[in-house]
Formats: C-alpha cells, structure tokens, sequence
C-alpha cells in the first residue's frame, strides 16, 4: 500500500462519499479533528433545523407545536434510526440519555425473567454500563449479581469465554457492541445466539457502532438496545439517546420508570398507571424538543450516503491509518491496542504509547490535532467517513511522529485532568 501524501489526496479525489464533508460546519480547515466517536461535527442541516425550531415552531406556533410534530418526534426519529440498524420503525424511539435507556431495559429484563439472578457482562463494557448493572442488580435484591467476564488480552473477548459465563441461572447478557477503548467488535449473532439457547435476553450498546457500520437488529434476533446520537449520528452534544426493543417482546416488558409519556391514554390524565402499548410504553417525560430536532438531519445523512458505503470507506480509511502506524510510529515505540482484522475493528483505531497523555495534549495545543484519550494511555484516533479525510489520516500521524521524535510532549504535566 502507497502511504505519501500524495496517494491519501488521490484516494480522496475518488471517494464517492467526499461531497458530505461540505455538509458540516467546519470552521477550521486546517484543524485535524479525530474525535467523532465522542462527539461528531455539526451538520449544517443541523443547525437549519434548530433554528426553525426556536423561530417558527417555537417563536410562532408555541404551544401548537405539539400537534404539529413535536408529540410524535420520537417515534419519527426513531424510525430513520431503525433503518441504520436494521430494525422495524416501530421498534426504535428517541428518549432520555444512553444511561436512563439502558436502566430501564435492564430492569425490564430482570423482571422477565425472575428466578434467575445472574448477568453477563464484560470488563471492555463502557464503565457507566458496568455501573447502572451493579445499581440494577442491588434493586433487583433475591441475590442479583453481574459476572464479569475478563479478556486475556486487553483487547478482545472470547466468544467461548462468554458463553461459558451464561447459563441456566442467567438472565441477561450486555455487552458494547464496539468496545469504547479498542474499537473491537464483537460477534453479534453468535454471542446472541449463546444468549438465547440459555433462556437468557441480550442487551447491546450500540453506542460505538450505530452510524459507522451496519447493523442487523432484526436479522440477529436481538431482544433489546440502546445508543447514542452525538457520536457517529451527528446529533450534538448530550442528544438524546435511542432505545430498540423487538416488536415480540414490547408488551411483555415493563420498564421501571413508568412516566406519563408512556402511560396509555396519556391526556386522560388517569390517575393510575396503565402502560402504553407497544415501544411508547419505554417513554416516559416530556421530550427534549430543541436537542431532538438537531438529530434528525444528521441521521438523515447516514441514509443518504449509504451504510454499506460508510463502512467502506471506514475500513479503508483505518486500514490506511494502521499501515501508517506500523511504518511511521511502530518505531518510535507506539503500539496498536486495536484488532488488525477489519471485521473486528470499529471506526476507531486506538494506539498506545507511554507517554500518551501528553501526546495527546501536545496534538492538541501544538499540532492542530483532535484525538482523543483514555487511560492509560490510549490515543483513539476516530474515523467519521462522512466527514474525514485520507489526507486528515495522513497529517495526523505525521503529526503524531514528529510531537514523539521532538518529545514536544515534555512540556506538559503527566498530571490526569478532570476531562479527557
């Protein structure tokens, strides 16, 4: 594989997808930004949208709005989700955060299956997961604990390891779909398949993946999901999140948190508790009006470019990322903490170096660069197809080499700030 700067401007020339960058404000166009996997660019669109938000839907209509789309906002976006991952419309809804979402299916979950006290999870799991699963299984009470199944290598996760972990006493199994810090990708339909042959429901966050890959809710009969919307889907920071519950199992699940968003006959006004049928029964407060109009057009995006497309470009783009990696920072001393094999590998590539915190700040401070970190030292370099560039992947680790070879990271404090 050619690797000069040359080839990356080629590749760029004849990528199908390269008119989507002109789609999102970039104020900076000598800013490398490879941080989309925490929080994607704002599109244009985005910003329209909003903006009619507050003046038209807002500013003129007021309270007219909520039957003039607003009431039905999260089933509508929901829907355009549904097609990213591979669900039915009617299968999706856009609520609350990642975290509330996955409370509420996690409770729902251990209801539907009493007598079992045990679930399944991983130490690659996203640790705000990890967290809401101990609080869930303390709720739960009966002697509800979560097994924590451990990786051999830091990066991946045996499916036999899993499978070994579920059994009878098994209620749920959640995992990350992509894991956070390696951007491993997990195998789905045999991990869901191990689930389901125990008796157990499976939960996937959906987090790291939803908008970089194609996913198959439906084909890979899963149970239950949750994700967010302002990583690879655009839709700004804190957007809501979305939740997919089969269409088969939303009226024999009951979520925990039981708000009049999700009561049936809600302007009623009943004064008990009947819930909604079908996925409006995992609502529950008002929708979040002015953050859920900016996710709609960057969804509708994805659509327009073509999941299968996206994640082509992904591949090649990170494929191209690890060939510069072993010929240009291999030797300095930076490892990969990603899988080599694409089908395993999400749209992140995370690397690792000693010295990886200050790395990070020196990319940031000195060299125009935005990765991002988490400890202990991994640098994740994040791939938007819909906006990053062959020639931004090639900068960036030229970049890269030069703050490890100058050790322009000596300058900076080794000490862990409050945000990274």
């Amino acid at each position: 594989m050619r690797l000069d700067s040359d080839y990356a401007r080629q590749l760029d020339s004849q990528d199908p997808l390269a008119r989507f960058r002109d789609e999102f404000v970039i104020d900076d166009p000598t800013l490398i930004y490879l941080d989309g996997n925490s929080l994607g660019r704002l599109p244009k669109r985005a910003a329209t949208r909003v903006k009619e938000t507050l003046d038209h839907e807002w500013g003129r209509r007021l309270i007219r709005g909520w039957g003039e789309g607003w009431y039905t906002a999260p089933q509508r976006v929901g829907g355009k989700i549904a097609q990213i991952i591979g669900a039915r419309p009617d299968e999706v809804a856009v609520t609350d955060s990642t975290s509330v979402n996955f409370f509420k299916l996690v409770m729902a979950a251990l209801e539907a299956r009493p007598g079992r006290r045990k679930i399944v999870t991983d130490d690659l799991n996203f640790p705000t997961d990890l967290y809401l699963l101990q609080g869930a299984a303390k709720l739960a009470g009966g002697g509800c604990r979560v097994e924590v199944v451990h990786s051999a290598d830091g990066l991946t996760v045996a499916n036999e390891a899993l499978a070994e972990a579920i059994d009878s006493d098994t209620a749920l199994v959640t995992l990350t779909h992509t894991a956070f810090k390696s951007g491993y990708v997990y195998d789905m339909p045999a991990i869901t398949e191990s689930a389901h042959r125990a008796g157990a429901l499976v939960l996937w966050d959906l987090s790291h993946s939803a908008g970089a890959m194609p996913l198959a809710m439906n084909e890979c009969n899963i149970d239950l999901a949750v994700g967010c919307t302002y990583k690879y889907l655009n839709g700004g920071p804190g957007s809501p999140a979305f939740l997919f519950v089969r269409r088969d199992l939303q009226d024999g699940l009951r979520s925990p948190i039981w708000g009049w968003f999700g009561q049936k006959a809600q302007f009623e006004m009943g004064l008990d508790y009947n819930p909604a049928p079908g996925i409006n029964r995992f609502l529950a407060g008002t929708p979040t009006m002015l953050s859920l109009a900016a996710i709609e057009p960057g969804v509708e995006l994805l659509l327009e470019a073509g999941m299968d497309r996206l994640r082509a470009k992904s591949v090649a783009q990170t494929e191209y990322l690890i060939a510069l990696w072993e010929a240009m920072l291999e030797p300095l001393g930076v490892d990969l903490h990603s899988p080599r094999d694409p089908a395993q590998r999400g749209s992140h590539v995370s690397l690792g170096h000693p010295e990886g915190l200050r790395i990070d700040l020196a990319l940031i401070e000195e060299m125009n660069v935005i990765p991002d970190f988490r400890y202990p030292d991994n640098i994740r370099l994040g791939v938007a197809p819909l906006y990053t560039t062959f020639a931004d992947i090639h900068e960036a680790v030229a970049r890269i080499r030069r703050v490890i070879e100058e050790r322009l990271y000596e300058k900076y404090s080794a000490h862990r700030p409050e945000v990274t």
